[in-house]
């Protein structure tokens, strides 16, 4: 990675350092970041189980749901903007706090789609993550041109988003769902060296603070790719 900054070989025993830093921050990165997705998972299953009348209450007032979905944006800004400044066990636990929250929102899966369809997209999910994020992590080209078209693609999928949910057309819907796919699965190779290369040049950067915006960070990614291929993936509960 260091050929992308033009910065100078380094000798054998900082570069051995170097890696292990690398390697300690990723590892991590992902335990972080699957206790995130354990948690989502289980809270929302939990609500499907023991609460049902929460999924009940979000579906008739969808109040309450925009309500959960802003907070998740708060959480997410917070954390993206406040990490370097707060302490890590804080900024830790606003990452769980945000998987807590989007459990609850997720909760709705499991009233419009059968269980078996969403185990099974949830193994396509994590198989395409696994393998996007492991090209990420030892390709040696450099993803940023790529990265950053992904970013502009991103929010064009959110105007589109926005201008759908007035329209209502199937055939716009379900192009957003193939970009959506496409964007995320880019977006996983890209976050993950991204993450790789500021976890070699992080400078002092607390490792645990780093850790967990980079946990947040995939974790979006796979949450996202997870509802994409869901809406392919997904059949509807009988």
């Amino acid at each position: 990675m260091n050929n992308y900054y033009n910065i100078p070989p380094t000798p054998p025993a900082y570069t051995e350092s170097l890696d292990q830093r690398v390697s300690q921050v990723m590892k991590r990165v992902y335990v972080k970041m699957f206790l995130g997705l354990l948690l989502t998972a289980a809270v929302a299953w939990g609500v499907a189980i023991i609460a049902p009348e929460f999924q009940m209450t979000l579906i008739q007032n969808r109040w309450i749901y925009w309500g959960l979905f802003i907070v998740e944006i708060l959480l997410v800004l917070g954390i993206s903007g406040g990490v370097s400044r707060m302490k890590p066990a804080a900024a830790t636990g606003l990452f769980y706090l945000f998987a807590i929250v989007n459990g609850l929102a997720l909760s709705l899966i499991f009233v419009a789609y059968s269980l078996p369809s969403i185990f099974k997209t949830f193994l396509i999910t994590a198989g395409t993550f696994g393998a996007m994020s492991i090209y990420g992590y030892f390709t040696e080209k450099d993803l940023t041109k790529i990265g950053s078209f992904l970013y502009m693609a991103l929010w064009g999928l959110v105007i589109c988003i926005l201008v759908n949910m007035f329209w209502a057309n199937s055939t716009l819907d379900w192009i957003i769902s193939i970009a959506g796919v496409i964007i995320f699965i880019g977006l996983t190779a890209w976050d993950t060296q991204k993450i790789k290369t500021m976890a070699a040049h992080s400078n002092g950067f607390n490792p645990s603070s780093l850790a967990t915006i980079g946990a947040l960070t995939l974790y979006l990614d796979f949450i996202n790719l997870f509802l994409y291929l869901l809406r392919f993936f997904g059949s509807s509960r009988e």
